[in-house]
């Protein structure tokens, strides 16, 4: 658990640099990273659902939405049949930027899972997965 707790502060320091190297604010970048991540998994994310994975009212998120769409980090669209629903999409730039800064460590982290067999990274998968689910089930009866 240590060796996971040191992790997430690592990816937590990522998270902070990248927003510096943006010039955004720690908070609009993690929007912005949540969004590309939701998109590259093949399920964009509305504005309620980015509220809940950053915790933030739907009123700050409507505010930081609106900032990052200035910018052109975001754009809302309206795809659903159901035009009400409204979907977040990450500007052109903002990938290209995130490959950029993160090209390096997704090469290095590449280079450190070849040294494992494929069956050990399934099964780290899959515990990761249970982890996380507990971590889930814990979050949504501690409220």
């Amino acid at each position: 658990m240590e060796g996971l707790r040191t992790y997430g502060g690592h990816y937590a320091e990522l998270g902070r640099r990248f927003a510096a190297w943006l010039g955004l604010h720690s908070t609009d970048a993690t929007a912005v990273l949540e969004i590309a991540a939701a998109e590259e998994r093949g399920t964009p994310l509305s504005p309620a659902r980015l509220s809940e994975r950053i915790s933030l009212s739907t009123g700050a998120t409507t505010a930081l939405l609106n900032r990052l769409e200035a910018a052109g980090h975001v754009t809302r669209t309206r795809e659903h049949s159901d035009r009400r629903v409204i979907t977040l999409r990450g500007g052109a730039h903002v990938r290209e930027r995130a490959d950029e800064f993160f090209g390096p460590l997704a090469h290095r982290l590449d280079a450190t899972m070849a040294h494992y067999p494929p069956e050990l990274l399934e099964r780290f998968e899959s515990f990761v997965a249970d982890l996380n689910a507990t971590m889930d089930t814990h979050l949504g009866t501690s409220g």
